[in-house]
Order: C-alpha cells, then structure tokens, then sequence
C-alpha cells in the first residue's frame, strides 16, 4: 500500500558512554523518570503524528526492547495494514549484514521504504526526551520545497562538541554541517532527526553510496551540501535532551523533578507520552518513610527517606537509608542506613546495609563499583 510518510527509528547503538546502563540492553529501552523507557517519547511523538507506518531498526541487545513494545499496543501503532515492523541484522550468502552507522543502517533496510512506496521517509533516534508533531516538521518540509530538512535545537557551549552544528541562511537554509566540532561555529545542533524526500535519499545511500557513507551527520549532509540540494532546517524551541551520557540521564531526571510543567507529562492532553503499563501493584509507602519531591515507580516498598529522586519500578528502600539527588533504575534493593547522594544505581543492583557515597561528583554505581569497593575494604 502506498504511504505518504513514513517513519523509521534508529535504535542500534550500543550507547557506551552510557557505561554500564547499556551493558546488556538497548540505549531506547532505558528507564527514564521512574516509569518511563527513552523509546517512550520518540513512540508517543510517532502515535501523536498520526504516522502508521514505523521500522525498528535494531542490532544491539535488542531482546528487552522489542519484548517492550511488541505489537505497538501500548502507543496505539498495532496496525493490521502497516503499525510497527522489526528491522534486525541479518545473514545474506556471502556475510552478516552488521549496520557500521546511521546512514549505513537506513541502507540496508531501503527495501522497507520500498515496499510502502514512501514518498517521504522521517529518520528518528529512539534515545531522546521531547515531544514533537512531526506533521508540523512535515508542512515545514513541504513549504519550503526541501529535499532535506533537519530538526534543530540550540545547545549549551560546554555541550556544543557533543553535537552536529549547524549554520544556517536567513532564510534557515543549512550553509554548513559540522559533526561534534572541536570549535563549533554557532550553537545551532541537529537533533539527530531527517526528513528525506524518499527519492533524494536514493540518490544519496543508493545511487551515489561511497562506501565511507556510513552516517548522516558525518557523512552524508556533508555529501548533500557539496551537491547543493536544498537542506532545511527546522527550529524546534521546547524541552530537548539527548541522553548519551551517564551525566546527561541524571540531569534530565533532575529537570523532570525541579519542573512540575515539565513536558506537561501530567496533564497533555496535548501529546501526551504513552508507556507500557507494566500490571505491578502500587508502590507502598510504609511508617518511616520521609519523601520530598521524588517520583516512585509501581511496585516499590519506601521506607526509608527520599529527597528529589527518582525510583524506578520494584525498588526497595530500607529503614533509615536516606537517598537524596539521585536516579535508582527498577528492581533495586537499597539496605538500612545506606546514604547516597548524586548517584544513578543501576537496575538490579543490592546496596549493602550501611553504604555510604555521598560525594559532589555524579558516580553511577553498578555491582562492579560495589564489588571494587568490597575489595578495597576487604
């Protein structure tokens, strides 16, 4: 069946500055604001726009993340004629076909495009925190007879490396593409989203593919320049974070908690930010419990005292643990007397009775951290 737009979501990166977070799952399928998964945002914002047709192109530990979402239900993209499809690395007689980047991984999988006869085709990270009416994106795109446009937000100048800079036209027409600079010449970042007239992105991944075409930002809008194809940028204003650090998912965190409007999680009807409802009881908060400002999770028992935190789901917080500025990630088990302060705790982690880390600096602990520090004291 032909479609007009189509949506395909990248969610293969391994995501190592996330550390150990990401050891054994997917970056999208990270817990975020107790009961949230990063791929929430991107699902919910592809649901909103009314978009039926979505690829999941995965590779690393894709198990946890495709069991999450399944058919789509939950972000109501359980469509029989279109919904969600499953993009995964597969065997061809000569070799495995591994994705070496982003453009390399749309590539690989252009037959999908293809079958739905896409005239237009979204590219969407599945890892970061906004919300979006990608048809607004789309009228944007159409209006200003793009072959190209990229979604664009301005950025901190300490995190300005971290990101593709753009300079632009008055007329936000892209002049200049510059992928994680080391002196980045305006703070104008791509956030990682492209809209492609389906037929310039032949001409571009299939057509013309150079083999070191192996991503957007690095290797193909700079391409796309040189040609002098006509690349918008969009300017997207609200709440944006890309979470591709340790620091960068505590910080968010932290936003969700000191901002009682934000993203309008409780109250849109607007947009709203769907996720699976996982069927856990209520969390449970007993006699001496003290919290301030902190998100619980579903299945939790509190008994301890929280200070601006969030508590992922099946969390257990002993008797005189005191946690305060910090992110427990689910089925985590805090011990009596324990102390910590600007941490994030890895899910499944046991905190022993009594341990302390209460320093200024941000660490994530793991069972690794709680092992060396065993050792250190043994």
């Amino acid at each position: 069946m032909k479609r007009n737009l189509i949506a395909m979501i990248l969610v293969g990166g391994k995501g190592t500055r996330l550390q150990q977070i990401t050891r054994d799952i997917a970056k999208p399928a990270v817990s975020f604001g107790a009961k949230y998964r990063l791929i929430d945002f991107t699902l919910s914002n592809i649901s909103n726009s009314n978009i039926d047709v979505v690829g999941i192109v995965t590779q690393y530990e894709p198990y946890e993340l495709m069991t999450y979402i399944g058919s789509g239900a939950s972000w109501d993209l359980d469509f029989i004629d279109g919904g969600i499809r499953f993009l995964t690395p597969y065997a061809t007689n000569e070799t495995v076909l591994w994705q070496q980047g982003t453009a390399h991984a749309v590539r690989q999988y252009f037959n999908f495009i293809v079958e739905n006869e896409a005239d237009y085709v979204l590219i969407l990270p599945g890892d970061h925190i906004y919300k979006m009416d990608y048809q607004r994106l789309f009228s944007y795109h159409l209006q200003r007879n793009a072959e190209i446009t990229i979604a664009a937000t301005k950025v901190g100048k300490e995190e300005a490396s971290r990101f593709g800079i753009m300079t632009i036209s008055s007329d936000n027409l892209l002049v200049d593409f510059q992928e994680k600079p080391k002196r980045p010449q305006s703070l104008l970042a791509s956030m990682g989203i492209y809209l492609f007239n389906t037929a310039a992105l032949k001409e571009l991944l299939l057509d013309g593919f150079a083999e070191g075409d192996v991503d957007f930002g690095k290797n193909v809008i700079p391409k796309a320049l040189r040609q002098k194809r006509r690349i918008a940028v969009y300017e997207y204003h609200d709440y944006w974070a890309d979470v591709g650090t340790v620091e960068s998912l505590w910080q968010a965190n932290m936003d969700l908690l000191d901002d009682p409007e934000f993203l309008t999680l409780n109250v849109s009807k607007i947009l709203p930010i769907y996720s699976k409802s996982l069927n856990l009881p209520p969390h449970v908060v007993l006699g001496r419990a003290h919290i301030s400002k902190a998100i619980i999770a579903d299945g939790s028992i509190i008994n301890g005292t929280i200070i601006r935190s969030t508590i992922g789901y099946q969390t257990i917080v002993e008797a005189g643990a005191v946690i305060e500025n910090a992110v427990i990630l689910p089925n985590v088990r805090i011990g009596r007397d324990a102390r910590l302060k600007n941490v994030i705790v890895n899910r499944n982690v046991i905190i022993p009775d009594g341990y302390v880390q209460e320093g200024e600096k941000l660490m994530l602990i793991d069972s690794e951290t709680l092992l060396k520090r065993g050792e250190a004291n043994g």
